[in-house]
Formats: C-alpha cells, sequence, structure tokens
C-alpha cells in the first residue's frame, strides 16, 4: 500500500552541556534538532519510507536551521511553515554513573506552541495519507495546541486516514497551564488505532491501577485499553531497568486484540545518547507494521532501532534495514 505518513508536531532544537557536563558548567553548548514526532518522520524516512512534517517554525535562523536539518534528513518539509513567534528549546545534562540526566524545557510561546486547529488545513494535508502520527507532547504545550492536535485527530478519522498516537506524558508540561490531560489524552487515544504506551499511561486515562507483575500487568492494561478504546488495534511499549546512566535493559512489548509478543531484555551499555529512545522504537514498530508483520516482527524491529538509538548522539534514530539485519545478527566486528 502506498501513500505518505504525515508527523504532526513541534520541531524543536535542543542544547546539550559537553560530555557529561552540568549545564552552564563551561561556555559551550552542541546544537541538535529534534522533536517527537519529528524524530519518528526520521527514523521512518531513514529506513525508506515517504515521510511528510507539519509544523509552524518562526521566521529566522533558527526556524530556518531547524526546517533544513530535518528535511536533510529525508522528510519533506512543504508543510512546515513560519509564524509568528519563537523557536521551541531544550536544554540536556547527559548523566553519568549514578547521576541522571537532566532536562530543562524553554518552549514557552513558541511558533508551534501559539498556533490553533483553525491554522492548518488538515483535511488537505492528510489527504491521500497512509498514516497520521501524533504525540501527548504537543496537547500538553497548552490549550491552543491541544486543540490543534484534537482537530488532526479528527480529520483522520473523518478521512479513513489510520492514526499514531504515542503518549509521551509530559507532567512538567501538563502541569504548566489549567489542563486536563484525562480527558485530552482519552479522546486523542480514541481516535488512534496505534498507541505508544504501557501500564501507567493506559492506568493515567482509565483512571485504574492494573495489579499484576510484568508482563501480565501489561497484557491486563491492554485488554483493559482495547476494551475502552474500540477503534485501537495495537499497543506497544518498552521496559527500561536503568542500572546505570549507561548501562539500561530494555525489553519491548507489542499487544494486539488477540496476542502478543514481549522480547527477552537486552543489555545496552556504553550509552552514547538515550534521548529520542522511545521515537526510535515508535519507528521501527511502524516500518514493520506498514511491512505487514506480526506482533513478534514489530517489537523485534522496534527493540533493535531503540537499542541502535543509544549509540548515537541526536535526537533520532539514522538507521536503514541493513543496520537492523546487523543487529539481529549480532555482527559487532567492522562492516567493510
Amino acid at each position: 500500500m502506498s501513500g505518505r505518513l504525515v508527523f504532526f508536531g513541534e520541531l524543536l532544537i535542543r542544547l546539550t552541556a559537553p560530555g557529561n557536563e552540568l549545564l552552564m558548567q563551561s561556555p559551550s553548548l552542541a546544537l541538535h534538532v529534534g522533536g517527537a514526532e519529528a524524530n519518528v518522520a526520521i527514523g521512518l524516512a531513514h529506513l525508506g519510507h515517504d515521510c511528510a512534517m507539519v509544523s509552524h517554525i518562526p521566521d529566522n535562523a533558527l526556524g530556518r536551521g531547524a526546517v533544513a536539518a530535518v528535511r536533510g534528513a529525508g522528510v519533506d518539509c512543504t508543510a512546515v511553515t513560519p509564524r509568528p513567534g519563537r523557536m521551541g528549546l531544550y536544554f540536556l545534562s547527559v548523566g553519568a554513573g549514578l547521576r541522571a540526566s537532566e532536562i530543562v524545557y524553554d518552549r514557552a510561546g513558541s511558533s508551534f506552541a501559539a498556533s490553533g486547529a483553525e491554522d492548518y488545513d488538515f483535511d488537505r494535508l492528510l489527504k491521500g495519507a497512509r498514516l497520521l502520527h501524533l504525540s501527548g507532547i504537543t496537547p500538553a504545550l497548552g490549550p491552543r495546541s491541544a486543540e490543534a492536535a484534537l482537530a488532526a485527530a479528527r480529520a483522520a478519522k473523518r478521512l479513513g486516514v489510520p492514526v499514531s498516537f504515542d503518549g509521551n506524558y509530559r507532567a512538567m508540561l501538563w502541569e504548566a497551564w489549567d489542563s486536563d490531560p484525562r480527558a485530552i489524552l482519552s479522546e486523542l487515544i480514541g481516535a488512534a488505532d496505534i498507541l505508544f504506551g504501557n501500564h501507567r499511561d493506559l492506568s493515567l486515562v482509565l483512571g485504574r491501577p492494573f495489579s499484576g507483575e510484568g508482563e501480565e500487568r501489561r497484557r491486563e492494561a491492554a485488554e483493559a485499553g482495547f476494551a475502552a478504546f474500540p477503534g485501537l488495534q495495537l499497543i506497544a511499549s518498552t521496559a527500561r531497568h536503568t542500572v546505570t546512566a549507561d548501562h539500561h535493559r530494555i525489553a519491548a512489548r507489542v499487544d494486539l486484540r488477540e496476542g502478543a509478543h514481549q522480547t527477552d531484555e537486552i543489555d545496552v551499555t556504553g550509552i552514547v545518547d538515550r534521548i529520542g529512545a522511545g521515537d526510535a522504537f515508535a519507528a521501527g514498530v511502524l516500518h514493520a507494521h506498514l511491512a505487514d508483520g506480526g506482533a513478534k516482527m514489530m517489537a523485534e524491529t522496534g527493540l533493535a532501532l531503540t537499542c541502535l538509538k543509544h549509540s548515537l548522539p541526536g535526537d533520532a534514530s539514522r538507521f536503514g534495514q541493513a543496520d537492523i539485519d546487523a543487529f539481529h545478527g549480532g555482527g559487532l566486528d567492522v562492516r567493510r
């Protein structure tokens, strides 16, 4: 099946303290371009998919530079257009040993956050699309971006375009305004065919805890999600155990209405950059899903990309199918 994959969300500039320094420890910061939805788009573009970004940026060097970076990664940015406001930023201090990484957001009043539903012609933007991908970060930014996210999801359902939604719950963003995350996220999940989220995300929107352990608890949560949201067909998640800042154990899981697959844990050591690992997972799952892969293939492809992403600086996965195949083959020697 042909068709463009459409991604709606904010482009961000990330400024990172060098090495494992704290922010402002020395007067230099490394710059990367990202954003949850853009990261997934870049990951899928590197896997050969036709991807298009929908967003707003300021008409200045930062906005133009962000668009150039995403376009340079293979994503169509025709629908990323300028409007008044500023560029959304975030600052990262990378953790080490027993010190966790820390993020500081600086994105209030950005061009994207100030945009509302009336600023997008979603019927035109989604015409002929194969998929719309959204995340819970967009509605968390404020009432206008929340309405825009809801409008995008409603347009997709009206046009028969499948919706992929990553819960991406960010408490600091939701708590910055008079929000109702449960109501907004419930509507977005209700419009979704694919959900990236775990038992905690479902507990939030369903208002109930899940009591089991491990796989049992995740299946209980998935079944509750399928019961509450009739259009939902697939729920994908990872489980991460953090040993130290640069040693994690990660497993992946995909639940379908009939059946599920959970991978074994993989030890990920020598971590270079974990930011965007969840977006890499989403790209891997969607890549396998679009190839009509089953739960096992989706979980294993998502796990491969999320593990590989930990080896790469920046926010997005830039790996192709050959990299996924090499990961599954266990080949760590130099490829010549």
